[in-house]
Protein backbone atom coordinates (compact mmCIF):
# COMPACT_ATOMS: atom_id res chain seq x y z
CA UNK A 1 0.00 0.00 0.00
CA UNK A 2 3.03 2.45 0.71
CA UNK A 3 4.24 1.70 -2.71
CA UNK A 4 1.04 3.05 -4.37
CA UNK A 5 0.83 5.97 -2.16
CA UNK A 6 4.56 7.14 -3.19
CA UNK A 7 3.78 6.36 -6.68
CA UNK A 8 0.60 8.74 -6.32
CA UNK A 9 1.81 11.34 -4.96
CA UNK A 10 5.14 11.10 -7.89
CA UNK A 11 2.29 11.04 -10.64
CA UNK A 12 0.64 13.84 -8.99
CA UNK A 13 3.95 15.75 -8.69
CA UNK A 14 5.45 14.87 -11.92
CA UNK A 15 2.14 14.59 -14.57
CA UNK A 16 2.65 18.14 -16.18
CA UNK A 17 6.34 18.22 -16.33
CA UNK A 18 6.38 14.68 -17.86
CA UNK A 19 3.17 15.52 -20.28
CA UNK A 20 5.13 18.89 -21.45
CA UNK A 21 8.25 16.76 -22.10
CA UNK A 22 6.89 14.63 -24.27
CA UNK A 23 4.44 17.03 -26.20
CA UNK A 24 7.70 18.71 -27.02
CA UNK A 25 9.14 15.73 -28.52
CA UNK A 26 6.09 14.15 -30.43
CA UNK A 27 4.35 17.44 -31.23
CA UNK A 28 0.81 16.20 -30.18
CA UNK A 29 -1.41 16.19 -27.68
CA UNK A 30 -3.30 12.57 -27.69
CA UNK A 31 0.43 11.01 -28.71
CA UNK A 32 1.78 13.08 -25.73
CA UNK A 33 -0.72 11.76 -23.57
CA UNK A 34 0.04 7.94 -24.40
CA UNK A 35 3.93 8.77 -24.28
CA UNK A 36 3.39 9.89 -20.99
CA UNK A 37 0.88 7.41 -19.57
CA UNK A 38 4.01 4.65 -20.64
CA UNK A 39 6.58 6.81 -19.04
CA UNK A 40 4.70 6.36 -15.43
CA UNK A 41 4.00 2.73 -16.05
CA UNK A 42 7.40 2.78 -16.72
CA UNK A 43 7.99 4.54 -13.37
CA UNK A 44 5.48 2.29 -11.43
CA UNK A 45 7.65 -1.09 -12.36
CA UNK A 46 10.65 0.45 -11.81
CA UNK A 47 10.47 3.22 -8.83
CA UNK A 48 11.71 0.27 -6.46
CA UNK A 49 15.58 0.19 -8.56
CA UNK A 50 15.90 4.44 -8.16
CA UNK A 51 18.50 5.06 -6.76
CA UNK A 52 19.06 8.56 -5.12
CA UNK A 53 22.48 8.71 -5.33
CA UNK A 54 22.74 8.95 -8.75
CA UNK A 55 20.23 11.65 -9.59
CA UNK A 56 17.66 13.41 -8.09
CA UNK A 57 14.09 12.24 -9.12
CA UNK A 58 13.31 14.85 -11.25
CA UNK A 59 16.22 14.04 -13.19
CA UNK A 60 15.46 10.10 -13.28
CA UNK A 61 11.85 11.03 -14.25
CA UNK A 62 13.11 13.53 -17.12
CA UNK A 63 15.74 10.89 -18.46
CA UNK A 64 12.48 8.29 -18.47
CA UNK A 65 10.13 10.89 -20.26
CA UNK A 66 12.92 11.31 -22.54
CA UNK A 67 13.81 7.70 -23.91
CA UNK A 68 10.02 7.13 -23.58
CA UNK A 69 9.28 10.24 -25.86
CA UNK A 70 12.49 9.04 -28.32
CA UNK A 71 11.49 5.55 -28.58
CA UNK A 72 8.23 6.43 -29.62
CA UNK A 73 9.26 8.42 -32.39
CA UNK A 74 11.59 5.42 -33.43
CA UNK A 75 8.80 3.55 -33.88
CA UNK A 76 6.93 6.17 -35.27
CA UNK A 77 9.32 6.59 -37.91
CA UNK A 78 9.82 3.09 -38.69
CA UNK A 79 6.31 3.02 -39.26
CA UNK A 80 6.58 6.02 -41.65
CA UNK A 81 8.11 5.88 -44.93
CA UNK A 82 9.75 9.52 -45.47
CA UNK A 83 9.90 9.61 -41.50
CA UNK A 84 8.18 12.64 -41.33
CA UNK A 85 6.71 13.45 -38.29
CA UNK A 86 3.11 12.80 -38.85
CA UNK A 87 1.60 15.15 -36.38
CA UNK A 88 2.52 17.95 -38.30
CA UNK A 89 0.81 16.70 -41.52
CA UNK A 90 -2.40 15.09 -42.34
CA UNK A 91 -2.91 11.94 -42.36
CA UNK A 92 -4.87 11.11 -45.90
CA UNK A 93 -3.03 13.74 -48.07
CA UNK A 94 0.49 14.15 -46.06
CA UNK A 95 -0.40 18.01 -46.58
CA UNK A 96 1.26 20.66 -43.87
CA UNK A 97 -1.43 20.54 -40.92
CA UNK A 98 -1.73 24.87 -40.90
CA UNK A 99 -3.30 24.82 -37.50
CA UNK A 100 -1.60 23.11 -35.82
CA UNK A 101 -2.20 23.96 -31.65
CA UNK A 102 1.18 23.40 -29.54
CA UNK A 103 -0.50 24.61 -26.06
CA UNK A 104 1.91 27.58 -24.74
CA UNK A 105 2.94 28.67 -27.96
CA UNK A 106 0.94 31.41 -29.51
CA UNK A 107 2.67 32.61 -33.22
CA UNK A 108 0.83 34.53 -35.44
CA UNK A 109 2.96 32.51 -38.06
CA UNK A 110 2.12 29.29 -37.55
CA UNK A 111 3.65 28.06 -41.02
CA UNK A 112 6.86 29.56 -39.40
CA UNK A 113 6.54 27.24 -36.31
CA UNK A 114 5.77 24.24 -37.94
CA UNK A 115 9.20 24.89 -39.93
CA UNK A 116 11.11 25.71 -36.85
CA UNK A 117 9.83 22.40 -35.27
CA UNK A 118 10.43 20.13 -38.30
CA UNK A 119 13.71 21.18 -38.15
CA UNK A 120 14.16 20.84 -34.60
CA UNK A 121 12.83 17.16 -35.00
CA UNK A 122 15.15 16.51 -37.68
CA UNK A 123 18.43 17.32 -35.57
CA UNK A 124 20.17 14.19 -33.60
CA UNK A 125 18.84 12.61 -30.86
CA UNK A 126 21.33 14.50 -28.73
CA UNK A 127 20.76 17.78 -30.27
CA UNK A 128 17.85 17.55 -30.31
CA UNK A 129 17.14 16.51 -26.22
CA UNK A 130 19.56 19.55 -25.67
CA UNK A 131 17.85 22.14 -27.39
CA UNK A 132 14.22 20.89 -26.09
CA UNK A 133 15.40 21.04 -22.91
CA UNK A 134 17.40 24.04 -22.81
CA UNK A 135 15.36 26.36 -25.54
CA UNK A 136 11.79 25.07 -24.61
CA UNK A 137 12.22 23.73 -21.59
CA UNK A 138 14.10 26.23 -20.09
CA UNK A 139 15.90 23.92 -17.93
CA UNK A 140 19.84 25.46 -16.84
CA UNK A 141 22.73 23.51 -18.37
CA UNK A 142 23.88 22.46 -15.16
CA UNK A 143 20.42 20.50 -14.82
CA UNK A 144 20.43 19.29 -18.66
CA UNK A 145 23.89 17.97 -18.40
CA UNK A 146 22.60 15.66 -15.25
CA UNK A 147 19.78 14.93 -17.00
CA UNK A 148 22.09 14.09 -20.34
CA UNK A 149 24.73 12.17 -18.39
CA UNK A 150 26.88 14.57 -20.00
CA UNK A 151 29.66 17.07 -18.83
CA UNK A 152 28.30 21.27 -19.46
CA UNK A 153 31.16 21.24 -22.06
CA UNK A 154 29.96 18.29 -23.77
CA UNK A 155 25.77 20.41 -23.79
CA UNK A 156 27.71 23.35 -25.00
CA UNK A 157 29.36 21.81 -27.84
CA UNK A 158 26.04 20.16 -28.66
CA UNK A 159 23.80 23.51 -28.72
CA UNK A 160 26.69 24.71 -30.73
CA UNK A 161 26.06 22.09 -33.50
CA UNK A 162 22.42 22.04 -33.32
CA UNK A 163 22.09 26.14 -33.13
CA UNK A 164 24.79 25.78 -36.94
CA UNK A 165 22.22 23.11 -38.15
CA UNK A 166 19.44 24.99 -37.27
CA UNK A 167 20.57 28.24 -38.68
CA UNK A 168 21.88 26.54 -41.64
CA UNK A 169 18.52 24.26 -42.65
CA UNK A 170 16.48 27.88 -41.97
CA UNK A 171 18.86 29.48 -44.82
CA UNK A 172 18.28 26.88 -47.22
CA UNK A 173 14.72 27.41 -46.37
CA UNK A 174 14.93 31.18 -47.77
CA UNK A 175 16.78 30.49 -50.50
CA UNK A 176 14.17 28.83 -52.27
Amino acid sequence: MGDELKFESIYNEFKNLVFNICLHYVLNKEDAQDVAQEVFVKLYHSLSQYNPETASLKTWIYRIAINQSLDFLKAKKAKKRFGFITSLFHPDSNEPIHDMAHPGISLEDKESLEGLLMIIQSLPEKQKTAIILTKIEDRSQKDVAEIMEISIKALESLLQRAKQTIEKKLKDKEGF
